[in-house]
């Protein structure tokens, strides 16, 4: 049976070369996202062809009170969702798990982009979809990404596709003697931490903890912390991981000092000159949940590195769920959210 035994060290290696190779690779799906997301259950499963992986699906378990659970693919399977044969293949791998940890459901929100093609092939095939009809406080993730594309750029090339007004502050704030630095250390990782608090604070989100970050760290060799600094002032810092050529920028914050030098253009250029220098095939700037610039001022920004706007926004397929307990769903799915929502606005309040 292809579940994967976690135990085993050289079926643990062939998961991970297969899984960070493949071309539907995603940061999320690797196990050692698992080991991030430590707060989670984990289980893999995957599909075979001749004694090669074929397929593969990383699932986090979340135990919802009963002793019930819901099966999550993070920006799973690790395959071709068009192929739908396959994809229920996995799922049928995962039916000793569902029993196993009781579960309502298998969720799955693969980073492939939405067509109405593929919409009406997991619908038809029976599986609850969510996409269109679906809010913001409906999904775990956003389903709006924006993804630079670095594949075949240099550095000229990578600066063309910039707005123009993008491109006169990456120059402003670099000849006005904004520095970018990064490591993967300690005092760099507490420096960026104090950056992020600071910006949540002043926007009013809650934060990850400093040992999320510590995770993220040492689980990832491919991530690095920057730090941009104006003699001796830290004005902003970043987490970026280059994923297998698939770059992540995913968290970042500034402080409240010289915010007018505009370090985080600058900051996002150096990182995606990284992505180059690597050899990667983009950089995904993350979410979005609206497309108005005028009201969301992270959209505006994340807009800003692209001179098109029709190609700058990404729209993935949704969530694609496999329902094993249909009245335990419904309820997580209809009355879990509005508790999660008011739960947040007296929060606000």
């Amino acid at each position: 049976m292809p579940i994967l035994d976690q135990n085993n060290a050289a079926d643990v290696a062939r998961y991970n070369a297969f899984v960070r190779s493949s071309p539907y690779r995603a940061l999320t799906q690797d196990l050692n996202w698992s080991r991030v997301k430590d707060d989670w259950g984990n289980e893999q499963v995957y599909l075979e062809e001749d004694g090669e992986i074929t397929a593969a699906m990383s699932l986090l378990i979340k135990k919802v009170p009963g002793g019930y659970s819901l099966l999550y693919a993070p920006r799973g399977p690790v395959c071709d969702l068009y192929d739908e044969q396959k994809v229920a293949a996995l799922i049928r791998e995962a039916e000793p798990l569902a029993k196993k940890h009781k579960a309502f459901a298998l969720k799955m929100d693969s980073e492939t982009v939405y067509d109405d093609v593929l919409d009406q092939l997991y619908r038809d095939a029976g599986y609850t979809v969510h996409n269109t009809d679906a809010g913001k406080d409906d999904l775990i993730q956003p389903r709006m990404n924006m993804i630079v594309s670095l594949d075949g750029k240099d550095e000229d090339a990578l600066m063309a596709g910039f707005r123009k007004k993008t491109r006169n502050l990456i120059r402003s704030a670099a000849k006005k003697g904004v520095e970018t630095s990064w490591a993967r250390t300690d005092d760099y990782l507490t420096a960026f931490y104090d950056i992020y608090k600071t910006m949540a604070e002043r926007n009013h989100i809650t934060t990850r903890s400093y040992d999320y970050f510590v995770k993220l760290r040492d689980n990832f060799d491919g991530l690095r912390v920057y730090l941009m600094t104006h003699e001796g002032d830290k004005l902003a810092g970043a987490v970026t991981i280059d994923y297998a050529g698939k770059m992540y920028y995913l968290y970042a914050g500034s402080t409240n000092v010289k915010r007018n030098l505009n370090p985080n253009h600058l900051m996002n250029f150096e990182m995606m000159k990284w992505g180059l220098e690597e050899g990667a095939v983009s950089y995904d700037l993350g979410g979005i949940f609206s497309t108005d610039s005028e009201k969301d001022g992270l959209y505006a920004f994340k807009k800003s590195f692209f001179n098109d706007e029709e190609e700058s926004v990404t729209t993935y397929i949704g969530e694609i769920d496999h329902v094993y307990k249909p009245f335990l769903y419904n309820l997580f799915v209809k009355v879990v959210p509005k508790v999660q929502q008011l739960k947040k606005k007296l929060k606000r309040n």
